[in-house]
């Protein structure tokens, strides 16, 4: 996933102020007891904290003890490893969606009650994560979309599409994410010029899309690692397009900078982190009246003013405004990540991409 924890941090200093509140239940349970949950480091966390956690201990009881997880593989691994001892670092982890199908393979998740997760029917299917055998193990917990960025005084024609980065009169101008597996390119390539994702289901099919990958080069001033670094070149213009967090860029307009975040026509990238409960968790009820609680239209439309998420279950179940959803989704459907090619054939693709794209 992306470093998250810095864009959620500039994230906050605009949005979480402004935000109103949502008042919480206030019928307070007996204690049932504590559950550690894990979340994104930084101001994610922070956010939760204080605007997601004591609201839920007032309603049901449940007391939280907030982990903060290290990014990338690094808390998969150290799961993996708390599992082999029967240890719990965590109950319930929000997982990157490569991790969470890692996880899959080995059976690292709890299978969950689906009586107790009532609100996974507020969700589209590709938030509710099962086994081969439907057993349900996981759900969404938050997503972002990552977008077609521009500086509005270079560029005072917003782009409409995807292709639009391989036109060339956008050489030399662009900003694209470094990887592989953070960029999706290969999903914006597949969606744009091959009718969809389902190319990606072969390696045959997916060299076809790295040949039109490619075709961007010429485009392309800086892959980009450092979030921050691309964010000040587009808005001052050194780099006036490409593409970024569309939340973030709003942030930044809203503070004046002469920058727009445009849903293609083709939808914007929907990344997202799902809640997985660890085997060795003996809170199941806990785990799963939490990760049902966080799938209340409600809850999702706090996180999307108090964390800047784009809410994981539709539209009309929210009560967010026009504006508020504007500030963190789009009705056009969204390009979905084909993490399950990252999960299985990792390897190759960073070595194609670094043949093919990053030389």
């Amino acid at each position: 996933m992306p470093t998250l924890m810095n864009r959620r941090y500039f994230l906050g200093t605009s949005a979480a102020a402004a935000a109103g509140v949502i008042a919480a239940p206030s019928v307070l349970r007996a204690d049932t007891g504590t559950l550690k949950v894990g979340t994104y480091g930084g101001f994610f966390q922070d956010s939760f904290d204080a605007h997601i956690y004591p609201a839920f201990t007032e309603e049901t009881g449940i007391k939280i003890e907030s982990i903060s997880e290290p990014t990338g593989s690094a808390w998969l691994i150290q799961l993996q490893a708390a599992a082999r001892a029967g240890q719990v670092p965590a109950d319930v982890s929000m997982m990157t969606q490569i991790a969470r199908l890692k996880g899959e393979k080995e059976k690292l998740w709890l299978p969950l009650d689906a009586s107790s997760l009532a609100n996974s029917a507020n969700m589209p299917d590709h938030f509710i994560h099962k086994y081969e055998s439907g057993e349900i193990y996981g759900l969404g917990a938050v997503s972002w979309y990552i977008n077609l960025v521009s500086n509005t005084e270079v560029y005072p024609d917003a782009p409409t599409s995807w292709s639009d980065i391989w036109d060339a009169k956008y050489e030399d101008s662009l900003g694209l994410l470094a990887l592989v597996d953070n960029s999706f390119l290969l999903e914006i390539t597949a969606s744009t010029f091959f009718g969809g994702t389902a190319i990606l289901d072969t390696e045959e099919g997916i060299l076809k899309v790295f040949d039109k990958l490619a075709e961007v080069k010429p485009n392309v001033r800086l892959w980009y690692r450092d979030e921050g670094q691309f964010q000040q070149a587009l808005e001052t213009g050194e780099i006036p397009m490409g593409q970024y967090y569309h939340d973030v860029t709003g942030l930044a307009a809203a503070d004046g900078q002469p920058v727009r975040s445009t849903f293609p026509k083709e939808g914007g990238v929907l990344d997202s982190g799902s809640w997985c409960v660890l085997k060795t968790s003996e809170r199941q009820t806990e785990a799963q009246t939490f990760i049902n609680y966080m799938s209340r239209p409600d809850i999702q439309s706090k996180l999307s003013r108090f964390v800047g998420t784009a809410p994981t279950v539709a539209r009309e179940k929210t009560d967010l405004t026009v504006e508020e959803f504007a500030a963190v989704s789009s009705d056009i459907a969204p390009i979905i990540p084909r993490y399950d090619i990252y999960a299985q054939r990792g390897d190759w693709l960073n070595q194609k991409w670094s043949q093919l794209i990053a030389s």
